[in-house]
């Protein structure tokens, strides 16, 4: 059963799924109570007194929970309001506030936690290491578990919006059995994890023709543009150059910074490294930037130019 809400609970933050689902705690805790009247309202279309009216006591009776969307925008007369709220709760008056965390309107922020708010956070989540731990979350909170080769895939596959990984999150869950892992998500979202242009930069990189150019053709054929296939294709052969060029004496933990890469990223490039020389990556990149310019309309079939470009990227991999 959820517990019953704080009297003021002030959500910080910009991350929109996280504070939604802050606020639904505060909403359903309070529907298990007495089921209080809502009002969920802008604080910048919020005009002095318009608080006073919504907390006011109803004529019928019951409470009511009043959701403030993003005080930041505030006035100077209704952060004055809240701040008095906040410092003298009403009576059956649930107040959920949320603030984006910036330098605007900071004191109001400030002086709402002082009074005693309940603050619940909800930063971006930006890095990989992050995002992989939100999925690990996500399945968790459904009683799934999921390996570190699964989270990767599904971060290719689905993109890094956070609703969208929920929601993959909570369709793997119900519909998959055992870990899910790779092979899980490769099933599930085929056409989509199998066929990014990133999976056809990676069979190539890793010497593999004929995988590369199924790749190749069925992301075509599913829509995805040539013009992000080359983009795959030169950020793969890039990252092997970086990786290269940075030596094997230091850990891909240590390395991660400075390339601006996480450390599963350096590990992959590792291994795909074996074959490639300095000449080799040169006579590749030069394939892609070839096959560049074809597909943003020197050429006339912009598959053809990367079947070209894989090949010679493959053929590149052995040259000394």
């Amino acid at each position: 059963m959820p517990a019953r809400p704080d009297p003021v609970t002030v959500i910080v933050g910009e991350e929109e799924l996280l504070v939604e689902r802050a606020v639904g705690a505060v909403l359903a805790g309070a529907a298990a109570d007495d089921g209080p009247d809502v009002h969920d309202v802008a604080a910048a279309s919020l005009a002095p007194g318009d608080l006073q009216a919504l907390t006011a006591p109803s004529l019928f009776g019951g409470g009511c929970l009043v959701v403030v969307r993003a005080a930041q925008d505030a006035g100077k007369d209704v952060s004055g309001e809240l701040q008095r709220l906040a410092e003298s709760p009403a009576p059956d008056v649930i107040l959920v506030i949320t603030h984006a965390g910036g330098a605007k309107n900071k004191p109001l922020l400030a002086g709402l936690v002082g009074a005693g708010a309940r603050r619940v956070d909800c930063p971006a989540i930006k890095r990989f290491g992050e995002r992989m731990d939100f999925l690990r979350a996500e399945f968790s909170r459904a009683g799934r578990k999921a390996d570190d080769g699964g989270l990767r895939a599904l971060l290719d596959a689905v993109g890094t919006d956070l609703r969208d990984l929920a929601a993959a999150c909570s369709q793997l869950a119900a519909d998959t059995t055992g870990v899910i892992n790779q092979e899980t998500v490769a099933r599930y979202y085929r056409g989509r994890a199998e066929t990014t242009g990133f999976s056809v930069a990676d069979r190539a990189c890793e010497g593999n023709l004929t995988a590369a150019l199924e790749q190749l053709r069925w992301a075509l054929a599913t829509g995805t543009s040539p013009v992000l296939i080359s983009s795959a294709l030169a950020s793969g052969l890039r990252t092997l150059g970086l990786v290269g060029s940075a030596g094997r004496g230091l850990s891909a933990n240590a390395l991660a910074a400075d390339l601006g890469m996480p450390p599963w990223k350096i590990d992959k490039a590792r291994q795909q490294l074996h074959g490639w020389s300095a000449a080799g990556l040169t006579a590749a990149h030069a394939a892609v930037a070839e096959a560049d310019a074809q597909v943003k309309g020197e050429g006339a079939n912009a598959g053809y130019a990367l079947e070209r470009a894989i090949a010679t990227i493959v053929a590149s991999r052995s040259q000394r």
